[in-house]
């Protein structure tokens, strides 16, 4: 049996789903919710468009690094996704395809369904080398197990904020 490629979870938020896809589409908002995430300084402050490229800082534990990422859906009240394609302490030098992001927004009667997915797009790797790779990078974990509670942290923590914000 191979490793898990996607992981995927939702969350019910009582706000307006053009609210929450605004915020969303703008990966400056990011670090409000998300567990790694610590920024997105080039391309923040307006949802972005398909094509559009951004550098998200992370961190996890001691560990940062800095992803570059282009956008791939970015449809206003609905979607927004994105590919992480380099990858580096400082600067994203590492090409190659890692991972993608997308969110999808449902109208759910006055708020939003929110759905949070995560694809690992490391498919040339072996499952064994990829297994290793992942229990270093997590401290024990597949990037799967990993991913799907940072995932269900990262849309508690979105709701909370929306809902708490009124519209944020």
């Amino acid at each position: 049996m191979g490793r898990s490629m996607t992981v995927s979870d939702s969350v019910e938020v009582d706000v307006a789903p053009d609210v929450v896809w605004t915020l969303l589409a703008d990966p400056s908002h990011m670090p409000r919710w998300s567990p790694e995430n610590t920024g997105a300084p080039v391309g923040a402050g307006h949802p972005l468009a398909v094509g559009d490229t951004f550098h998200g800082t992370n961190k996890r534990g001691p560990a940062r690094w800095t992803t570059r990422c282009t956008v791939i859906d970015s449809e206003p009240g609905r979607s927004f996704g994105f590919d992480v394609e380099a990858i580096g302490l400082k600067t994203p030098w590492l090409r190659g395809r890692i991972a993608s992001w997308s969110y999808v927004v449902e109208p759910l009667g006055a708020g939003s369904r929110v759905t949070e997915t995560w694809k690992d797009l490391r498919t040339t790797w072996p499952d064994w080398a990829a297994a290793a790779f992942d229990k270093v990078a997590t401290r024990g974990s597949l990037f799967s197990d990993f991913q799907r509670r940072n995932i269900a942290r990262t849309l508690s923590n979105l709701k909370t904020d929306l809902e708490s914000a009124g519209d944020a």
